[in-house]
């Protein structure tokens, strides 16, 4: 078995396909941490921007919408998401023709069900996501999402918001949009310290309150919540964080 092991970036892993393509059992990942068997064959992938504009170029051709398909897929926390894109793009240019509507075959099944998990994602978060008030005035949303999603939902919010600054902290990642009121932009970021406006602080303790007042201790409605928001987004929910009336 080969397996080439990329730097986790789009560009790393069209060039992984570039030199995989022929190589027969081969694997493409940018785990670090895999198993490998006494035969397999390892090597790290060097980018390489031409070998991968070839791949898209190609892809292109063939499908114009794979490339969207596929950097969704490689967005995904599952870690088999490189060698599911791999397949498809090996399936791709076997039926020379866009093969998303071909349900039947095992690698459409994969990529379709790791684009599926992904897009639930950002649309979940386009509604779950609390923001809270900075004593600078700016708008902060910490969270941890599944995938890597932050680019795609910051649009979202600067139309919502319209002139507001806010932040957007994938606290996972260490990575953030920061929207500075006209425009936004993505930032490698570290541990934020963001300190409350009173207003915050206010209204997150009225919040608290009417959470408690609501949540009758004899008839808990958990079940409830736990339908309408995982139970992985409830830290960040003010309610669900040291919901005391102190």
């Amino acid at each position: 078995m080969n397996v080439f092991i990329t730097d986790g970036t789009s560009e790393g892993f069209y060039t992984a396909v570039f030199n995989a393509y022929r190589k027969k059992d081969a694997v493409i990942t940018s785990r670090r941490d895999m198993q490998l068997s006494f035969d397999t064959t390892a090597q790290n992938v060097e980018t390489d921007a031409d070998k991968a504009l070839r791949v898209r170029t190609k892809l292109d051709k063939i499908d114009r919408f794979a490339a969207g398909d596929i950097d969704l897929a490689l967005r995904s926390n599952d870690s088999l998401k490189e060698q599911a894109a791999f397949e498809y793009i090996k399936l791709l240019v076997e039926k020379g023709r866009p093969v998303r509507r071909m349900l039947s075959l095992p690698a459409v099944i994969e990529m379709t069900e790791i684009i599926h998990r992904v897009k639930g994602e950002i649309h979940n978060m386009k509604g779950f996501l609390r923001f809270m008030e900075s004593d600078s005035g700016v708008m902060y949303a910490p969270y941890s999402p599944d995938n890597d999603i932050t680019d795609l939902i910051a649009p979202h919010f600067k139309a919502r918001m319209g002139a507001q600054k806010f932040v957007i902290h994938d606290i996972k990642r260490k990575k953030a949009a920061l929207c500075d009121g006209k425009s936004w932009f993505m930032a490698e970021v570290g541990d934020a310290e963001i300190y409350l406006s009173e207003y915050e602080k206010a209204f997150e303790k009225l919040w608290k309150k009417y959470y408690a007042s609501v949540n009758i201790k004899e008839r808990p409605h958990e079940k409830q919540m736990k339908g309408y928001m995982p139970v992985r987004y409830w830290k960040f929910l003010p309610e669900k964080n040291n919901p005391s009336t102190d």
